[in-house]
């Protein structure tokens, strides 16, 4: 009876059109064949956050926080980064096909007292903390569960406050989503997941699924830009496009999937403080290709992972994105030499 109710009040969040306030972004694995799998996000925010591309190399030594007890460690393996106003990793892939994504989830509370005490760790950092040192989805998982560390994040346009909830992938197609709830720490773990978006929590959000697949999708979907409405459409084309092993067919694809389901820019109507989609990001884990399609440039551009050095003591590697409206395909090669980005803890 109890599951009933909560699947009855999800529909009903669904159909009246509540549960989306500032944020929208959805992420989508598009599944096709030789396991070709490419994890398709939008980054939707109701101003512009600008990210820039980093490449960082095994063996740099990092920190979670600038205060006292904060975790350090020594990157196993190398990465592409996006990295929001140039001080944080919003997400990214490591050399081993593993992929970290953060989408907003407004109900996320990080911490309570039984955590006050452990090492502190910024949100600017996490990411990276889980990239630079988990192979696959169940070592990442290991390292969170543990719960030896106390998140915060800066807050940012104006006072929002980063509340996130994250979607791990890896080379064999091993997914987890990771919610926090007042200091307890939800995790979903399952094979090939396909979608999420943002409110509300990932069990209520299936639900709503499972009530649309019933209805089918061939004559009717949702529409809005609301998340439930995202994460339907997001799943029922996931479901119903071809299957590739062809890299570029298969970025073509779940591309065009995303585009349904990003909120078209400079869209006005409803809450004043609607979000629209600002970037796209597409991390093909077989290939280690991690494409970028800035929504107002005119073509998509990927940094391709094989073609970079990141033995240690190689160079962290920057694309700045301000400069990329011309950019199309592999711009691997205007890569420039950085400093490492300085955390916004």
């Amino acid at each position: 009876m109890k599951s009933k109710f909560h699947l009855i009040l999800a529909v009903a969040a669904l159909l009246t059109g509540i549960g989306e306030k500032a944020a929208a972004c959805s992420r989508i694995l598009y599944v096709g064949d030789d396991n070709l799998r490419i994890v398709g996000r939008s980054l939707d925010w109701k101003t512009p956050i600008p990210t820039n591309i980093y490449v960082y190399p095994r063996g740099i030594e990092k920190h979670s926080h600038s205060l006292p007890g904060a975790k350090e460690w020594k990157a196993r393996y190398g990465s592409v980064y996006a990295v929001s106003y140039d001080g944080g990793v919003t997400e990214g892939m490591n050399e081993k096909g593993l992929v970290v994504n953060g989408l907003f989830c407004k109900g996320t509370v990080y911490e309570n007292d039984s955590t006050s005490g452990n090492a502190p760790m910024s949100l600017a950092m996490f990411p990276a903390w889980i990239l630079d040192l988990a192979a696959d989805t169940p070592e990442a998982v290991d390292m969170i569960r543990r719960h030896d560390y106390t998140i915060a994040g800066s807050t940012f346009d104006g006072g929002t406050v980063t509340a996130l909830h994250w979607g791990i992938t890896d080379a064999k197609g091993r997914c987890a989503v990771i919610e926090f709830d007042h200091g307890k720490i939800n995790i979903y773990e399952g094979t090939d997941m396909p979608a999420m978006t943002n409110d509300p929590t990932y069990p209520a959000m299936t639900a709503i699924g499972d009530y649309w697949e019933k209805i089918g999708g061939t004559h009717m979907l949702p529409g809005t830009v609301s998340s439930p409405d995202r994460y339907v459409r997001g799943v029922f084309f996931d479901k119903h496009v071809e299957k590739t092993a062809d890299a570029a067919l298969g970025f073509s694809i779940i591309r065009s999937i995303l585009v349904n389901v990003s909120v078209p820019y400079t869209y006005t109507v409803g809450e004043g403080n609607v979000s629209s989609t600002q970037w796209r990001s597409f991390s093909n884990i077989r290939d280690l290709r991690y494409y970028f399609d800035i929504v107002t440039n005119p073509g998509a551009f990927y940094i391709d992972l094989n073609e970079c050095d990141l033995t240690e003591g190689s160079p962290v590697m920057k694309l700045d994105t301000s400069i990329s409206t011309d950019y199309v395909g592999n711009v691997t090669g205007r890569l420039v030499r950085t400093a490492p980005f300085t955390p916004m803890y």
